[in-house]
């Protein structure tokens, strides 16, 4: 029941502004999803996966001290952090450490809630740029209607058939020989939508019903701001392609103007938003449309205009383009939903994807094979059964207060401040995997070693300011997500250096890098094997748990209490320093995808969004504010590019079978 104080409140409001409180945040809001169908294909691995370890304490510590040493700036620094690990060991490690295995022997993932929170549903920027990514998607296929309604229709079926796949239990489930991976975050991946939250924590609602098998259900489209539902399955039937052809065909006739641009709000600050939210949600009328919205399989973004350069491509798809002093992209479009699809008027499509809730390996697949599908002149487009009237999508016109009209202004010169602070660039190299597997080395450390030396070389003497991340996957464990490759190494800085050193000579250059890349090597494996650095000292003592509460009695405690004082270790610069991610990098794989990317995590640094998997061609995209050199960056990583593959072409090729 409600606390008396709060039922006082709540006799004064109208119904649906009821909902929409008792609606808010629960501590346990990720069970109210369906479970995972048990003994299907998709999720028969399930109950047999490895808790994520917590790894020992003297192992953290001992490669912690090991990843500091090329973070430090001198000597003396390095012997100051590493008596404070030392310190940190011998007094209250041990102790944090006693509660984090318990902890991990009370739930089935440790870390969940506090990544969940720590690092996504308490980010209060916007999602735009700083958390939200995108991918860009290869040319409709040729013996396939060239319309941009032809390309959006096809979109919509394969990925209402995926989502019916995935609903039945018939999707594989991804793994390495090792065994298989968690496919618990797929749970999230329709009918679902990111909430704000009132309280500084966002959460995701799930509106999937259990035994669902994806024959019904509704997606939303967008065309100059304006919301139309579409019921993409009637009767138990999935619509044909030619009838959601039909449907979004209606869209585009019907939409001669612009809408107010409700859907920037969702861009906005995560404390903005969750303030003009609870004004929408005054009108009935606006909470049924936000339902309907957050409901919705997917959303389908039928957006003006037509890029035509990677850049342009990259830049539409990562925030939207913006026209006389509207950021028009970002209007037509509403960012909490994990899947967005995009096409443009010149039929240039690809994908923008929410990740508080789920990682980019689920969202490739996803993409991966609706396009495959399409590209097979054997794909399901489906039948319309004769003698049934077609369905005309239903608009959903907001009502807009003067509050709202006003916060849709100041989103957008939010959108367009943040927008025009970024600056983004991208490089193909000559080749790709298949000349590096020539030479014996691993295509995914030999692209951060490219990153590592065009860096160094657009930095100069300055003092390193930050760490690179690299993501590791960790879904070799039940709900796993990611860990952080501390891809700065002792042994990369040697290589570095070596490269641009007159002195050194092409045989030792080779022997340096060929130490760096198995540094890097051992580092990503004992990270996905759940024993890296970062994710450990975070459950120790850096994120928050929130305990199991009631709106009444609010509170929450850290594993550190309050009685205990915080190690000096958690102050030292070279610490901090150490998870500075000033490069923020991640590489994921499709042979659809031209472009691909996400926006810098720290002020001063870099998003390096990159691909290893084509044959004849590595794929850099780097972004940026504009006061950072990025085309400085950019041709150093062209340049780097070049010296690492000549550097191996006059060494020799190794015969070393990866």
């Amino acid at each position: 029941m409600f606390p008396a104080r709060l039922s006082k409140y709540l006799s004064k409001k109208p119904l649906h502004t009821i909902m929409h409180i008792t609606r808010q945040r629960n501590t346990h809001w990720k069970t109210f999803a369906p479970s995972a169908l048990p003994g299907s294909e998709t999720f028969a691995a399930q109950s047999s996966l490895p808790k994520l370890p917590v790894p020992e304490l003297s192992g953290t510590l001992s490669y912690l001290k090991e990843s500091l040493k090329p973070i430090a700036w001198n000597e003396a620094e390095y012997r100051a952090v590493v008596s404070k690990i030392d310190e940190f060991g011998a007094r209250i490690g041990p102790e944090l450490q006693k509660r984090l295995l318990k902890r991990q022997a009370e739930t089935d993932h440790w870390l969940e809630r506090w990544w969940d929170d720590g690092a996504y549903l308490g980010y209060r920027e916007s999602v735009v740029v700083n958390v939200s990514y995108y991918y860009g998607f290869d040319d409709h296929p040729s013996h396939l209607r060239q319309t941009p309604a032809a390309r959006a229709a096809a979109l919509a079926r394969g990925a209402m058939l995926f989502r019916k796949k995935l609903k039945q239990g018939q999707i594989t489930p991804e793994g390495t020989r090792e065994g298989p991976f968690c496919m618990d975050t797929y749970r999230w991946m329709f009918d679902c939508c990111r909430i704000p939250g009132s309280d500084g924590l966002d959460w995701s609602k799930s509106f999937a019903v259990e035994g669902d098998t994806g024959d019904s259900g509704h997606i939303i489209v967008m065309r100059r701001n304006r919301i139309w539902r579409i019921d993409a399955a009637v009767n138990g039937r999935i619509l044909s392609t030619d009838e959601l052809e039909s449907q979004i065909k209606y869209i585009y006739e019907n939409t001669t103007q612009s809408y107010s641009g409700v859907g920037i709000l969702t861009a906005s600050n995560r404390d903005v938003w969750a303030k003009d939210y609870a004004e929408l949600v005054t009108s009935e009328h606006n909470s049924d449309i936000l339902d309907t919205i957050h409901s919705s399989a997917f959303i389908i973004c039928l957006e003006e205009g037509a890029p035509s350069s990677p850049e342009q491509n990259s830049r539409v798809l990562w925030h939207g383009h913006f026209s006389n002093g509207q950021a028009v992209g970002l209007q037509n479009r509403w960012v909490d939903k994990p899947c967005q699809f995009i096409v443009y008027d010149n039929m240039y499509a690809g994908f923008m994807g929410e990740h508080s809730i789920m990682d980019g390996t689920p969202t490739v697949r996803l993409c991966d094979e609706v396009l495959d599908a399409l590209a097979s002149p054997s794909f399901d487009h489906g039948v319309k059964p004769s003698g049934q009237p077609a369905i005309p999508p239903t608009p959903l016109d907001w009502e807009i207060s003067a509050a709202t009209a006003q916060a849709i202004m100041t989103a957008n010169a939010a959108a367009l401040d943040l927008i025009n602070s970024q600056v983004l660039s991208y490089y193909l190299t000559s080749y790709g995997k298949d000349e590096i597997k020539k030479f014996g080395v691993s295509p995914d450390s030999w692209a951060q070693m490219i990153i590592q030396l065009a860096y160094r070389r657009t930095i100069g003497n300055e003092n390193r300011k930050g760490g690179t991340y690299e993501a590791a996957t960790t879904r070799k464990f039940y709900k796993g997500r990611t860990e952080a490759i501390r891809v700065v190494t002792s042994e990369s800085d040697a290589w570095v250096e070596s490269m641009d050193n007159p002195n050194a000579s092409n045989a030792t250059r080779k022997e340096l890098f060929n130490l760096a890349t198995k540094k890097h090597v051992a580092l990503a494996k004992l990270c996905g094997a759940g024993q890296g650095i970062d994710r450990h000292i975070l459950g120790m003592l850096l994120l928050p748990v929130f305990e199991d509460i009631s709106r009444n009695s609010a509170g929450l405690k850290k594993l550190l209490a309050e009685s205990e004082e915080t190690p000096a270790l958690f102050s030292d610069p070279v610490f901090t320093r150490s998870s500075y991610w000033v490069l923020s990098t991640s590489a994921i794989f499709s042979k659809h995808f031209n472009a691909y990317g996400w926006g810098e995590v720290v002020p001063d640094g870099f998003g390096v969004a990159y691909m290893t998997g084509h044959n004849d061609r590595l794929q850099y995209t780097i972004t940026s504010r504009k006061e950072m050199p990025n085309s400085k960056f950019i041709n150093e990583i062209a340049s780097a590019a070049r010296d690492l593959y000549n550097l191996h072409k006059t060494i020799g090729t190794s015969k070393t079978k990866l």
